[in-house]
């Protein structure tokens, strides 16, 4: 059982490499940094209603041996045409969006080495040399090694914050309102909480690449399990993170800086000076590491999955022979798109944060929808199919983020 396992470990892990990010870096500790804890509530039930969507990734590939795309086909090419279409609205932006912040954090960390674009290139450099020649079993021990390193100094943070306990100054301490301006964070926060539901697309492709590396197809109860490793784990991240945005900074007045750089100073500045400076290693490598493994799994993510879109929009490109052109057709896409978009947002990092989240947050029912039927569908046998709760869970989570969409769009048209 034990083997099996570790044979099976991996796609939840990658998961929770692209999952933790902008979200937790920044959202949760915005969050923190403006509302101290009152948000925790929110970010729990955030994870809650996602869960289900999620988790239809790794179960639709373990009980179907292929990937989500191939699901949505199932119910017909209009489904595979949204998703390209949702994809296409999202991708560039969200690859722009993670590679921004690294990008951010580097050069706060080593100031004067390498200019704005320098350091994009780098940061491409590096994603596509593990993406390109690496492959799956690169992503997987990278990834995984990545993560050890975040959750063990985000922890360590964690633990030296909470010995000076939480004493927000009342003059700026702030309450959450229902109103415009805190509707439009919480659902920016919400968007990526604990990420965009696109990645549940992107675990079923890891889920079968995984098989084909290993030779060893995982029983449901193993890939769930590695799943559920990834997902818990991202939410007491983000727990951590907004709990560090609440006792370093909030009631300190400390207005956040739109720029990366600035704000990856402020962000590192305010941890030193509420733990100390010898926490600022810590600090430093748990954000590199946090958005590194962003960008990583997010630029090895969008070819793969796009891969089997284009084949199916196109039936043309259906030969062999045609795999690895769209493979290097659509990164090089994604890099020359995204580098001009953080090109025309250099000065505007948290701006670009805020409308990718958003983006992400009001097709999250569409795409939450597509999972469910697709794992529900007539070619997935009863004892893979989720059971009554999951079922239920996911309609009131299809119900909850429809509610919110409309109502963000209503309040923005009036």
């Amino acid at each position: 059982m034990k083997n099996s396992f570790w044979k099976a470990l991996g796609p939840g892990i990658i998961w929770a490499g692209a999952a933790v990010g902008v979200s937790h870096l920044v959202q949760s500790t915005r969050a923190g940094a403006g509302y101290g804890f009152q948000l925790v509530l929110i970010v729990i039930l955030i994870n809650l209603f996602k869960y289900p969507f999620f988790e239809f990734g790794p179960r639709y590939a373990i009980a179907s041996g292929e990937n989500l795309v191939y699901g949505y086909k199932r119910m017909g090419k209009w489904a595979v045409w949204l998703f390209m279409l949702l994809t296409l609205g999202t991708m560039f932006t969200i690859q722009a969006t993670v590679t921004s912040v690294t990008v951010g954090i580097l050069s706060s960390i080593f100031p004067n080495l390498l200019s704005f674009h320098g350091w994009i290139i780098l940061v491409f450099a590096l994603c596509l040399l593990i993406v390109a020649i690496g492959k799956y079993k690169v992503l997987d021990r990278v990834v995984k090694g990545i993560i050890i390193i975040l959750s063990l100094s985000t922890i360590i943070a964690v633990v030296a914050a909470s010995a000076g306990g939480f004493n927000p100054n009342p003059e700026f301490a702030v309450d959450f309102t229902w109103r415009a301006g805190d509707l439009a964070f919480l659902i920016a926060l919400a968007g990526w909480m604990p990420s965009a539901i696109d990645i549940s697309v992107w675990h079923s492709v890891w889920t079968i690449e995984k098989i084909k590396n290993t030779g060893y197809k995982p029983k449901l109860s193993e890939s769930l399990l590695d799943f559920k490793i990834g997902y818990f784990g991202t939410t007491i991240l983000a727990i951590c993170f907004l709990s560090l945005g609440a006792l370093c900074m909030y009631g300190t007045g400390t207005t956040f800086a739109v720029n990366g750089t600035e704000f990856s100073n402020q962000f590192f500045n305010l941890y030193t000076l509420s733990i100390g400076k010898w926490a600022y290693p810590v600090i430093a490598i748990a954000a590199t590491a946090t958005m590194f493994s962003t960008t990583l799994t997010v630029m090895d993510a969008y070819p793969r999955v796009m891969n089997p879109v284009s084949r199916i929009v196109i039936p043309s490109l259906e030969k062999q022979s045609y795999e690895q052109f769209i493979n290097y057709f659509w990164i090089a896409l994604l890099v020359i798109v995204s580098f001009l978009i953080m090109t025309a947002f250099a000065k505007e990092m948290r701006l670009l944060v805020d409308i990718a989240t958003t983006l992400s947050f009001i097709t999250a029912p569409v795409l939450g929808y597509l999972n469910y039927k697709a794992v529900t569908g007539s070619n997935i046998s009863a004892e893979y199919q989720p059971g009554k709760f999951m079922k239920l869970l996911s309609i009131c989570g299809l119900i909850v983020l429809s509610a919110f969409a409309i109502y963000y769009l209503l309040i923005q048209i009036i």
